[in-house]
């Protein structure tokens, strides 16, 4: 009963950002005409308790991003790329929003280590069926780790996720990011401005402080980091700095674009895209 209510309410919820979203169109074109620089937001999944707030504000304030994802855990009992969520990502990329990979289990590089005369990786996923658990995966597994989390996304989509993912924590090393190479995958981590902050503990970091500091630190070209729900943060991040986050940067000329729209990456997209 808990998890069709919870359907429930976020097929509703859906339904409305949907359509906040198409009523400010024309807004956000003529926005776009403004802009004295870009920002690229992204989102990591999470425990997703967030994630219909953090669609919310994006479609109020005509912002499209960039997501993450990996297949987490969340707080209904779930996880983040089942078939509960399955039309909320469908809604995302009804909205024109980007995907890519964050592994599919969440899995942290911790070392290179040799194997067989060969290097390999020691990961620890903390999602799946070893979470929690180091091991060792070759090149060709760790790819296939990655490319699980892509085409989980697209079955979900229909819309093809970007030849991009993000190693969890950004932990990675030279050998681990050639063999993401070698199967077609660029690692993209984020700005040091762009570090949001709503994965530190509340009461040394509170909202009010995160916000004010990315205010100041901002600057056009960064890459931002965010999650979709924190479990350790006892004061939600979003929406209490999200949109104001948002509206300040925009107060300053800087307009919110896709990593399928940064020069450093919109070489890699070939072809028409679904």
């Amino acid at each position: 009963m808990r998890r069709a209510e919870a359907r429930r309410q976020l097929l509703c919820a859906s339904s409305a950002i949907l359509l906040i979203a198409a009523g400010a169109l024309s807004t956000g074109a003529r926005a776009q005409n403004d802009c004295k620089g870009a920002v690229y937001l992204t989102f990591d999944t999470g425990h997703m308790g967030i994630a219909p707030l953090v669609a919310q504000v994006l479609a109020r304030q005509q912002v499209r991003v960039t997501f993450f994802a990996a297949d987490e855990r969340t707080q209904d009992g779930g996880s983040s790329l089942d078939e509960h969520w399955a039309p909320w990502w469908r809604a995302r990329a009804a909205e024109g929003h980007e995907f890519a990979s964050h592994t599919l289990h969440h899995t942290y590089w911790q070392a290179d280590v040799r194997q067989q005369g060969k290097t390999a990786f020691r990961v620890k996923p903390s999602a799946g069926p070893r979470a929690g658990h180091s091991f060792t995966l070759t090149p060709a597994a760790y790819c296939q780790e990655i490319g699980a989390a892509a085409q989980r996304l697209q079955t979900i989509t229909g819309r093809q996720p970007l030849p991009l993912y993000r190693a969890p924590g950004g932990k990675t090393s030279p050998a681990l990011l050639a063999a993401a190479n070698s199967c077609g995958y660029t690692h993209v981590g984020w700005s040091s401005a762009g570090f949001l902050g709503d994965e530190l503990p509340s009461d040394s970091h509170p909202n009010q402080a995160l916000l004010a500091r990315s205010l100041r630190d901002i600057r056009d070209g960064d890459i931002l980091l965010a999650h979709l729900g924190i479990w350790s943060r006892k004061e939600p991040w979003a929406p209490a700095v999200l949109e104001p986050l948002i509206e300040g940067l925009k107060a300053r000329g800087l307009c919110f674009r896709t990593l399928a729209e940064h020069p450093a990456y919109a070489p890699l997209l070939r072809g028409p895209r679904p």
